[in-house]
C-alpha cells in the first residue's frame, strides 16, 4: 500500500503540475474561453488511464496459467522500462518544463480549442498511462485480488490533488527537485522489485529457466504472513524465497541505474557555471 501511495502521489504531482502550468498559462494570456478545451482534455485522459487501468485488470481474465504469467512478467518488465525512462526524464527536464509546456500552449492556442485539447490530452495522458500500467504491475507483484494497492494509490492521488492545487495557489513551497529526487531513488527500488517479480512470472511460465534454483530462502527469518514480510512484500516486492536470476537482475538494475539516477538528479552545477533554475509552482497572473 505504501508503494502505490507513493506511485499515486508522484504521479499524481507530476500530472497535477502540469495541469496548473497550462491553466496559468492561459489565464495569463487573457483565453481563460479556452479554459473548458484544456479541462475536456484532461477528462479524456483520465478516462481513457482508468480503461487501460480496467484493460489490464480485467483483460487477461480469461488466459490459462501460463499465459497470464507470460503475459504479466512481460508487462512488468515494459513497465519498468517505461518507469525508468520517466524518472530520468522528469530528473532531466524538471527545471524546464514549465518554458516547454508553454512553448506547446502558445502553438496550440494560435490554433484553436481543438488544440488545447491535444495538448493537455497529451501532456496529462503521459503521466496517466504511464500511472495505470505501474499500479498494475505493483499490484500484481504485492498481491492479487487485495484492494490495498488501489486504496494506497487513490489516497497517494489525493493528496497529490492537494498539493497541486496548493502550489497553484501559492499557498505552499515545494523544493520540487528534492522531492522528485528523493522519491525517485524510492521508485527505482521498487521498480527492482516490480522487474524481479516480472521475472519470477516469466519462470513460472516457463519463457526463463532457473524457477527451482534459489540464491536464497529466508522464509523462516521473514514470514511470508508476518508483519514485516508483508510490508517488503508491499513495499519493495520482495520474495523470502528467490531465485538466482531474481537476484542477478535486481542487482544488474538497481546499481547502474542508481549510480546514474544519483549523478543527474543531485548534480551540483559546476565551478564558474551559472546555477541551474530551480523549478518552482507556476500560479496565476
Amino acid at each position: 500500500m505504501l508503494a502505490n501511495f507513493l506511485i499515486g502521489l508522484r504521479e499524481g504531482l507530476e500530472a497535477a503540475l502540469v495541469v496548473g502550468i497550462l491553466v496559468a498559462y492561459l489565464a495569463r494570456l487573457n483565453r481563460r474561453e479556452l479554459l473548458p478545451a484544456l479541462w475536456s482534455g484532461v477528462a479524456v485522459a483520465v478516462g481513457v488511464s482508468l480503461a487501460f487501468g480496467a484493460l489490464l485488470t480485467f483483460g487477461p481474465s480469461g488466459l490459462g496459467f501460463e499465459a497470464q504469467e507470460a503475459l504479466g512478467g512481460t508487462l512488468s518488465i515494459l513497465t519498468v522500462g517505461l518507469v525508468t525512462w520517466m524518472i530520468f526524464w522528469m530528473a532531466r527536464t524538471a527545471r524546464h518544463l514549465k518554458g516547454d509546456l508553454q512553448h506547446e500552449l502558445d502553438g496550440a492556442v494560435a490554433v484553436g480549442r481543438r488544440a488545447v485539447l491535444v495538448v493537455a490530452l497529451m501532456a496529462v495522458g503521459r503521466e496517466g498511462l504511464e500511472t495505470a500500467l505501474f499500479l498494475w504491475s505493483g499490484a500484481q507483484a504485492t498481491g492479487r485480488g487485495s484492494a490495498a494497492p488501489l486504496v494506497g494509490a487513490a489516497l497517494g492521488l489525493a493528496v497529490a490533488v492537494g498539493l497541486g492545487w496548493a502550489l497553484y495557489k501559492g499557498s505552499i513551497h515545494l523544493d520540487l527537485r528534492k522531492f522528485f529526487g528523493w522519491t525517485g531513488m524510492f521508485l527505482v527500488l521498487i521498480a527492482a522489485g516490480v522487474l524481479a517479480y516480472g521475472v519470477h512470472d516469466l519462470q513460472e511460465a516457463g519463457v526463463l529457466p532457473g524457477l527451482g534454483s534459489l540464491a536464497f530462502d529466508v522464509s523462516r527469518a521473514v514470514p511470508p504472513t508476518s508483519w514485516y514480510g508483508t510490508l517488503l512484500k508491499g513495499v519493495f516486492s520482495f520474495s523470502p524465497e528467490t531465485t538466482w536470476l531474481q537476484a542477478v537482475v535486481w542487482v544488474l538494475y538497481v546499481v547502474p541505474v542508481m549510480t546514474f539516477f544519483v549523478r543527474i538528479a543531485w548534480a551540483r552545477p559546476r565551478a564558474g557555471a551559472p546555477a541551474r533554475p530551480q523549478p518552482t509552482a507556476v500560479t496565476a497572473a
